[in-house]
């Protein structure tokens, strides 16, 4: 009796040590209450989605290229029939490079590789932003997807992992009380893994409650590139 007495004195407290371990740790990706808190973040970005396309508004872009800042554009958007973002340009267009042939040729040459790879920026941006309800539950499915709460606030962050890409991560902060999301993280890259392209978006809502990207930070490391994207101006136009 002697020895049992003492080997469950000595578990005890190897007990109480996984027990706060486990506390700790993210929620399993395949709990009832990840599962909950995925599906309510599905539902909310869909309702949002479909607001969304009630409107029009004005999105002006900033590039910064090794650190020079390069003249911003505006381009008024909604969305079209077939959800996708419509933009028109806003303003007049840039004038044409001056000095010799030569020197117009290269920065000819310049500024199309440069449209070129912006155009790229644009689809790995679509990837992420808004935020897909079906890649959230794939992520789910395939035992992708973590939930860190923070305790004693109203707000978590959804991890979720290879959600459009092989190794790449999105973090979701979720107003619990609100069923809207404050901000997006994003870990990805361009074709290669080593372009590395981060993403910082804040949302902010209308006065209806509606959800949109205010602000997007894009870091391309690789190109020494980055974008500052902001929304604003949005006008009620109808349903698409």
């Amino acid at each position: 009796m002697k020895n049992k007495s003492q080997h469950t004195l000595t578990l005890r407290p190897l007990f109480v040590v996984l027990a706060v371990v486990v506390s700790i740790l993210p929620v399993n990706a395949q709990s009832p209450e990840l599962q909950q808190k995925i599906q309510l973040v599905k539902q909310s970005v869909a309702e949002n989605q479909q607001r969304l396309r009630q409107y029009q508004w004005t999105e002006s872009v900033q590039l910064a290229l090794k650190g020079d800042p390069k003249p911003p554009k505006q381009s008024l958007c909604r969305y079209g029939p077939d959800g996708t973002i419509q933009k028109m340009p806003i303003g007049e267009p840039p004038p044409p490079p001056s000095g010799g042939r030569l020197k117009q040729r290269v920065i000819a040459k310049k500024t199309e590789e440069m449209k070129d790879y912006m155009g790229q920026v644009k689809s790995l941006l679509a990837m992420y932003v808004p935020p897909d309800p079906q890649r959230i539950g794939q992520a789910f499915q395939a035992g992708n997807a973590s939930l860190n709460p923070n305790p004693g606030a109203q707000e978590m962050a959804i991890v979720l992992r290879n959600y459009a890409q092989p190794g790449d991560q999105l973090t979701l902060s979720f107003d619990t009380a609100t069923k809207k999301i404050r901000s997006v993280n994003v870990n990805t890259y361009m074709d290669d893994p080593k372009d590395i392209v981060t993403l910082a978006v804040q949302m902010a809502s209308l006065p209806d409650g509606t959800n949109y990207a205010q602000q997007t930070l894009l870091d391309a490391t690789a190109k020494k590139l980055q974008v500052t994207t902001i929304n604003s101006g949005y006008q009620l136009i109808g349903v698409q």
